[in-house]
Protein backbone atom coordinates (compact mmCIF):
# COMPACT_ATOMS: atom_id res chain seq x y z
CA UNK A 1 0.00 0.00 0.00
CA UNK A 2 1.36 3.42 -1.00
CA UNK A 3 1.64 6.30 1.43
CA UNK A 4 -0.76 9.22 0.99
CA UNK A 5 2.03 11.63 0.06
CA UNK A 6 3.16 9.48 -2.92
CA UNK A 7 0.96 11.26 -5.56
CA UNK A 8 2.26 14.63 -4.34
CA UNK A 9 5.82 13.36 -4.75
CA UNK A 10 5.09 12.24 -8.30
CA UNK A 11 3.66 15.67 -9.12
CA UNK A 12 6.94 17.30 -8.08
CA UNK A 13 9.14 15.16 -10.35
CA UNK A 14 10.18 16.78 -13.64
CA UNK A 15 8.39 15.50 -16.71
CA UNK A 16 8.81 16.17 -20.41
CA UNK A 17 6.19 18.40 -21.96
CA UNK A 18 3.89 16.40 -24.21
CA UNK A 19 3.38 19.20 -26.74
CA UNK A 20 7.02 19.64 -27.73
CA UNK A 21 6.88 17.31 -30.72
CA UNK A 22 3.63 18.54 -32.26
CA UNK A 23 2.85 21.78 -34.04
CA UNK A 24 0.25 24.03 -32.41
CA UNK A 25 -3.19 24.10 -33.95
CA UNK A 26 -3.53 26.67 -36.74
CA UNK A 27 0.22 26.96 -37.39
CA UNK A 28 0.14 25.15 -40.75
CA UNK A 29 0.92 28.18 -42.96
CA UNK A 30 3.71 29.34 -40.65
CA UNK A 31 5.29 25.89 -40.57
CA UNK A 32 5.02 25.65 -44.36
CA UNK A 33 6.66 29.07 -44.79
CA UNK A 34 9.50 28.16 -42.43
CA UNK A 35 9.97 24.86 -44.25
CA UNK A 36 10.25 26.77 -47.54
CA UNK A 37 12.78 29.16 -45.97
CA UNK A 38 14.84 26.26 -44.65
CA UNK A 39 14.78 24.57 -48.05
CA UNK A 40 15.88 27.80 -49.70
CA UNK A 41 18.70 28.47 -47.23
CA UNK A 42 20.02 24.90 -47.38
CA UNK A 43 19.16 23.94 -50.96
CA UNK A 44 21.35 23.46 -54.00
CA UNK A 45 21.42 27.14 -54.98
CA UNK A 46 22.44 28.26 -51.50
CA UNK A 47 25.12 25.58 -51.35
CA UNK A 48 26.57 26.67 -54.68
CA UNK A 49 26.56 30.34 -53.64
CA UNK A 50 28.24 29.49 -50.33
CA UNK A 51 30.92 27.42 -52.07
CA UNK A 52 31.67 30.29 -54.45
CA UNK A 53 31.71 32.80 -51.57
CA UNK A 54 34.13 30.71 -49.52
CA UNK A 55 36.35 30.17 -52.56
CA UNK A 56 36.38 33.90 -53.37
CA UNK A 57 37.07 34.86 -49.76
CA UNK A 58 39.83 32.25 -49.50
CA UNK A 59 41.46 33.49 -52.70
CA UNK A 60 41.27 37.11 -51.55
CA UNK A 61 42.77 36.15 -48.19
CA UNK A 62 45.62 34.28 -49.87
CA UNK A 63 46.45 37.21 -52.15
CA UNK A 64 46.37 39.72 -49.30
CA UNK A 65 43.34 41.66 -50.52
CA UNK A 66 41.11 40.86 -47.55
CA UNK A 67 41.52 41.13 -43.81
CA UNK A 68 41.91 37.67 -42.29
CA UNK A 69 39.43 38.45 -39.51
CA UNK A 70 36.68 39.41 -41.99
CA UNK A 71 37.39 36.36 -44.13
CA UNK A 72 37.22 34.04 -41.13
CA UNK A 73 33.90 35.66 -40.16
CA UNK A 74 32.44 34.86 -43.59
CA UNK A 75 33.62 31.25 -43.46
CA UNK A 76 32.39 30.71 -39.88
CA UNK A 77 29.03 32.21 -40.87
CA UNK A 78 28.68 29.63 -43.66
CA UNK A 79 29.61 26.84 -41.26
CA UNK A 80 26.96 27.98 -38.78
CA UNK A 81 24.33 28.34 -41.52
CA UNK A 82 24.82 24.83 -42.88
CA UNK A 83 25.43 23.27 -39.47
CA UNK A 84 22.37 24.87 -37.88
CA UNK A 85 20.30 21.67 -37.83
CA UNK A 86 23.13 19.76 -36.14
CA UNK A 87 23.64 22.59 -33.63
CA UNK A 88 19.93 22.69 -32.75
CA UNK A 89 19.67 18.91 -32.38
CA UNK A 90 22.71 18.95 -30.11
CA UNK A 91 21.14 21.63 -27.94
CA UNK A 92 17.82 19.71 -27.83
CA UNK A 93 19.53 16.46 -26.84
CA UNK A 94 21.53 18.26 -24.14
CA UNK A 95 18.34 19.86 -22.80
CA UNK A 96 16.49 16.54 -22.81
CA UNK A 97 19.34 14.74 -21.07
CA UNK A 98 19.90 17.41 -18.46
Amino acid sequence: MRPKWFPALLALLPQAAHAQGADPQGSGPIVAALGWLQGTLMGNVATAVAVMAVAAVGFMMLTGRMNWRYGATVIIGCLILFGASAIVSGIQSAAAGG
